[in-house]
């Protein structure tokens, strides 16, 4: 039996216990399945997150269930149902089966609702029981947020009853908006370009919620699908989570996008941020992890007086699914679902079962182990089969064309490192057959081919972005941390086709987002292409990915000058055509890069307990494992 929370048991006439229960960064995950691995999974699943809400609802006597936007893409499962099913036009789409069982009050869009275009997500909000809104997305901009037209509802004042502690029920309007970060259509630009454009969220928020006051909202959520990031407002920001706590009149945040638990010690010593209480500018705010791994709760002690409602008091708490992943053993760990709600399995039951018949499609075969477990201190096998691939279609693409001349490289990622996803988040297809699941592991994004014309000191800058993910190394110092953990590892975008040394004992040249850090500094030596130095003006062509070529990420060469051709056809179908069309795999026959010795150095990172048989031989530089960490992940000292 669940005990009821402090405020529904302390609340008398005139007080009422409000409990907002959050969860965000779904991606699609009804279910505790890795479907990239084929198997159940603990650490994820909105079916698991259904218990969580169960015991939350009945420990409050008033409260509302609400969604903080990036629901629909973001797993074999999402992808299925936007590009392969057939499903009738009116089906409802399986997260929405999942969210209206579950009964959600309202949601907000995230960034990658646009991933499949705006077909695709309008037909699919058709599907949810209950409001979703957004207000800085709009198919035209007024010259005011008010004058937009926004491409949904920007927000939503619902009418509902609340029962004081007294027993007495209330009339109260509850109002809720929604934010989007502004880059979505920078991000998106193939599906987005002139259909919809942005506006900075601090602006809209504060145009629109002194409307919704004067509309009649008693107490205002924002649900703000972005990060927590720097208290001052600046325009066009992506972390906007701790300035928009900042506008009059919102009375608390669901935050989400990076996929992070608040509060938490995480965000320890960050200004205007109370990790232990959970507020962002003295209001309360939850952020709820990914993928339904934690529940967000925010309690308010609501005071009623003549003048409406109050936020008399507040609790936060992100609410776990699982255990500490230390607390298993390896056998059980990340495998088996510890509570789910069998109504939401039933659900989804039958879309799951052709996703898996689908995903399990035989594609070819690999004599090579594909795994991104050290992808980031040696060259891998898995992102080097993705980067030919790509510059393969882009040859069939230019053949013919005065472009063909030119030398084409190849850009690619390890999109699955460990990090927040934990020590399982990694890609892994073993030898033998591959299934169309193993493409998926390999390229776990709905991007499209793209190709842009880059000159070789563009080529070094662009090799200079991606190795920031580097932190700076001393030399003659023993195990310093390697990885910054705030680079995310899909920006390691390393060029393939050239060859070169990273010298880690240089401060990064561009920061985090792409920005000009030390103009003079330089890690990335002796680049070459088929033998030679690289001159600043050769000429190359680049074959990336639509999100890459759109300027995501801040990359040098990424303007629309730079474009020669963005095709329609996903990367991840051109792996398997790749694939399919070599047979069986092979290891690849150059490295391609390699980090510059230092003499007495050495340096660790962290990676998955299952990486000990796949160990790369880097010779004089050795890697050495240390042990597991607290965290699940196995710790190995890279001696350089």
């Amino acid at each position: 039996m669940s005990v009821r929370h402090a405020f529904s048991v302390q609340a008398s006439a005139g007080l009422a216990h409000l409990r907002l229960m959050a969860t965000t960064d779904l991606h699609v995950h009804v279910l505790a399945y890795d479907y990239y691995a084929d198997q159940p999974c603990d650490r994820v699943g909105l079916s698991q997150t259904a218990a969580l809400i169960t015991d939350a609802r009945a420990q409050a006597a008033n409260s509302l269930l609400l969604d903080n936007g990036d629901f629909l893409q973001g797993n074999p499962l999402g992808d299925y149902i936007a590009q392969q099913s057939g499903r009738a036009a009116d089906a409802v789409h399986p997260i929405f089966a999942a969210m209206n069982l579950l009964g959600y009050d309202a949601a907000t869009l995230g960034n990658h609702e646009f991933n499949y275009g705006l077909e695709f997500l309008l037909t699919a909000l058709t599907g949810a029981a209950f409001p979703v809104v957004s207000a800085n997305i709009a198919r035209k901009l007024g010259p005011t947020p008010e004058a937009d037209q926004t491409l949904i509802p920007p927000y939503v004042i619902l009418d509902r009853q609340i029962t004081d502690g007294a027993g007495t029920e209330h009339p109260i309007r509850i109002g809720l908006i929604g934010f989007v970060p502004p880059q979505v259509t920078q991000w998106d630009r193939v599906h987005l370009a002139g259909k919809v454009v942005t506006r900075d969220i601090v602006e809209t928020a504060r145009a629109l919620v002194p409307r919704m006051k004067a509309e009649g909202a008693d107490i205002i959520i924002a649900l703000s699908h972005s990060g927590i990031g720097a208290a001052e407002a600046t325009q066009g920001m992506e972390d906007a989570s701790t300035a928009l706590a900042h506008v009059p009149g919102i009375d608390a945040l669901v935050t989400g996008h990076s996929h992070l638990v608040f509060p938490s010690a995480s965000f320890a010593g960050v200004e205007a941020v109370d990790h232990t209480r959970g507020t962002l500018g003295g209001k309360p705010a939850v952020m709820a992890g990914f993928f339904g791994s934690h529940l967000g709760l925010i309690d308010l002690l609501l005071e009623r007086s003549d003048a409406g409602w109050r936020v008399a008091d507040f609790a936060v708490e992100a609410r776990a699914i699982r255990a500490a992943e230390a607390e298993k053993t390896p056998a059980q760990a990340g495998r088996s679902p510890r509570r789910a709600i069998p109504e939401v399995e039933a659900a989804v039951r039958d879309d799951h079962g052709a996703t898996l018949h689908f995903t399990r499609r035989s594609i070819g075969r690999t004599a090579v182990p594909l795994n991104s477990y050290f992808a980031l201190v040696s060259p891998s096998p898995a992102v080097q089969l993705v980067a030919e691939a790509q510059a393969a279609h882009v040859a069939r693409h230019v053949a013919g064309t005065p472009d063909a001349a030119l030398p084409i490289l190849s850009a690619a990622a390890p999109f699955k490192f460990g990090g927040r996803g934990g020590p399982r988040h990694f890609t892994d297809v073993p030898v033998g057959e591959m299934a169309l699941r193993h493409a998926a592991d390999l390229y776990i994004f709905p991007n499209s081919i793209a190709a842009l014309r880059l000159n070789g000191a563009e080529v070094a800058d662009w090799l200079e972005r991606a190795v920031g993910i580097y932190n700076c190394i001393e030399p003659g110092l023993a195990d310093q941390p390697l990885i910054d953990p705030d680079f995310p590892c899909y920006n390691f975008d390393l060029i393939h086709g050239v060859s070169f040394q990273i010298d880690l004992s240089q401060p990064a040249r561009f920061d985090r987002q792409g920005k000009l850090l030390h103009p003079t500094a330089r890690r990335i030596r002796n680049l070459t292409w088929a033998g030679a130095e690289v001159a600043p003006d050769a000429r190359f062509i680049l074959a990336t990915n639509s999100y890459r070529a759109s300027g995501s990420g801040g990359f040098p060469g990424t303007t629309p000058a730079h474009l020669l051709w963005c095709s329609r056809n996903l990367t991840r179908d051109i792996v398997v055509r790749h694939v399919a069309e070599a047979g069986v795999i092979h290891a690849p026959e150059t490295l391609g890069w390699s980090f510059v010795p230092m003499q007495g150095t050495s340096v660790t990172f962290e990676t998955s307990p299952q990486a000990s048989p796949h160990v790369p031989d880097l010779g004089p530089q050795h890697l050495t494992p240390l042990g597991p960490t607290d965290d699940g992940f196995v710790r190995f000292r890279l001696t350089l």
